[in-house]
């Protein structure tokens, strides 16, 4: 009987990947109803970690995140090392908008992970939590290490250029940006943002197309017309600026570069007090460059904007 023990506890493991491994190809299906019948009996066949941890992905797809989050913490419960219900625990914290225990488990999931893609995800993952807490240097590492080799995650991609761009790196940003507009040509933003970092790079007339395609794709979008607005004020052409950054400004009021530029327009119409209260209204916002340094050239002792 003792030799017969270990045998059939082979057996029920074997069963037990056997009955995950045929829920893991429903759900690449996107059959997480079908995928559920067979996790539940991973369940019931062996009550593991890793058959808690399979049936969790199925609870994610279908939107059952009460059952999603019970399922995971009883992974994590029978085995603290399992990488992938560290990383869905991870998920649930940013879903949750809680970032701290996001990167954690993240952390945790990469620590224990013996599958590159799974690695690679948590390293996304991590990043993206760490970003959010306003982490950027190791933010922008981890998601380096996520999407190396493989330029095919938008919202990591996305995240990275934005990071990039406040660390001052634009020439790294304008790199994610074009294989982003690559990946997703219909994507006004990815081209918006793209003529943005040109136009960080003094490439002012190389922007113009970019920004062209973005209001091909939407021509009323406010970012992209306060951004075309900027690169026609650099070429003198400023008739057409302040077009566009009124049509900006009526859709997006707060938005700080287009009041910035506007600024600067006034300021070659010799309308230095509009032009001041534009600047004040722009540092208020925040994000604009040139501000402050605009507002100690010509707006030193100008009083307070007026209300409107």
């Amino acid at each position: 009987m003792l030799l017969l023990l270990p045998f059939a506890a082979t057996v029920r493991a074997q069963g037990v990947a056997e009955l995950i491994a045929q829920g893991d190809s429903l759900l690449a299906l996107e059959k997480p109803q079908r995928a559920l019948g067979f996790y539940d009996k991973a369940v019931e066949q062996g009550g593991t970690a890793e058959a808690y941890a399979a049936r969790a992905k199925a609870w994610y797809l279908m939107e059952r995140m009460d059952r999603f989050v019970l399922d995971v913490e009883k992974a994590l419960k029978l085995d603290s090392t399992i990488a992938t219900a560290h990383y869905q625990r991870a998920l649930y914290a940013m879903r949750a908008s809680d970032p701290e225990k996001a990167e954690y488990h993240a952390a945790k999931a990469v620590a224990h992970s013996k599958d590159p893609k799974l690695t690679s995800q948590g390293h996304l993952l991590r990043g993206e939590a760490l970003a959010e807490l306003g982490r950027t240097a190791p933010a922008i590492t981890e998601l380096e290490k996520g999407l190396a080799g493989s330029m095919t995650d938008p919202e990591a991609m996305r995240t990275l250029a934005r990071l990039y761009d406040s660390s001052g790196r634009h020439a790294d940003a304008l790199a994610v940006l074009e294989r982003l507009c690559d990946i997703q040509p219909t994507d006004v933003g990815h081209w918006s943002n793209r003529a943005y970092e040109l136009i960080m790079l003094d490439r002012a007339e190389e922007a113009l197309p970019i920004i062209e395609k973005a209001l091909a794709i939407d021509k009323d979008e406010p970012v992209a017309l306060s951004n075309r607005a900027y690169i026609y004020l650099k070429m003198g052409r400023l008739d057409e600026a302040m077009a566009d950054v009124e049509r900006s400004l009526r859709s997006y009021p707060a938005n700080p570069h287009a009041l910035r530029t506007r600024a600067m327009l006034r300021l070659r119409k010799g309308e230095r007090e509009k032009a001041c209260d534009d600047l004040t209204l722009s540092r208020a916002l925040g994000g604009a460059p040139e501000v402050d340094l605009l507002i100690k050239e010509h707006c030193a002792s100008t009083p307070a904007p007026r209300k409107r």
